[in-house]
């Protein structure tokens, strides 16, 4: 593996000697040789490169081909990469910042690994705001390692699929009744408005809404 390594950071170093240094080529493939300390800089370029298709300007018909060929990285790991640091972007773009990795120590910044947990978990249907938001804790606050956090959250997961089927029925007839009458208020103001209906019906809209909203109450 180390060999690997090796003959890939050859690799990359030969093709920075050819290139102008201010150019996103040079500045991905930099970003790339760092890779193990700087991957949120590398996912920033590379998502850069994806986006505006840059890499066939550079001669490579795909972006696998590009990431395998001149970064020397996995297909795989590209998507990882990718993924990952648009999740940040996305979600958390407080940690995309400069000055939340310089007040950090090295050991506490988090992982592609465990940033790739993260996202995941964010997707899961089981888990609530309070979960994620615990998970979260974990890896930008603890710099929890993705081995750790994936049992953790396989655990979390098992528990929140051992809800009692009551439970589980409760919070399926909450939430659809909040969606009942999120739509319910648009249309009573979409009628209001357009006085498509007597008052009559638009007071009868208003108490239906008031007594899904005491049925919630009651849960």
């Amino acid at each position: 593996m180390n060999a690997y390594k090796s003959r890939s950071l050859k690799t990359i170093e030969e093709k920075m000697e050819d290139l102008d240094q201010g150019s996103l080529r040079y500045h991905v493939l930099k970003n790339a040789k760092d890779f193990k300390t700087s991957w949120v800089e590398l996912g920033r370029a590379l998502y850069s490169v994806h986006k505006d298709k840059l890499y066939k300007e550079w001669g490579y018909t795909t972006f696998d081909i590009y990431t395998a060929k001149e970064i020397g990285i996995r297909k795989q790991t590209a998507l990882k990469l990718l993924k990952s640091y648009y999740f940040l972007e996305k979600e958390e773009p407080l940690y995309l910042k400069r000055e939340y990795a310089e007040s950090q120590e090295a050991s506490s910044l988090p992982s592609l690994d465990s940033i790739d947990v993260l996202r995941l978990a964010k997707n899961k249907k089981v888990l609530d705001e309070e979960d994620y938001a615990n998970l979260k804790k974990e890896v930008f606050e603890k710099g929890k390692d993705a081995a750790d956090l994936k049992r953790g959250l396989a655990v979390m997961i098992r528990e929140r699929q051992e809800f009692e089927p009551e439970e589980a029925q409760r919070r399926k007839k909450v939430a659809a009744v909040r969606r009942l009458i999120g739509t319910l208020k648009a249309l009573k103001k979409e009628v209001e408005i357009s006085k498509l209906l007597p008052v009559s019906i638009i007071k009868e809209a208003a108490a239906l809404i008031d007594k899904l909203e005491g049925e919630i109450l009651q849960e």
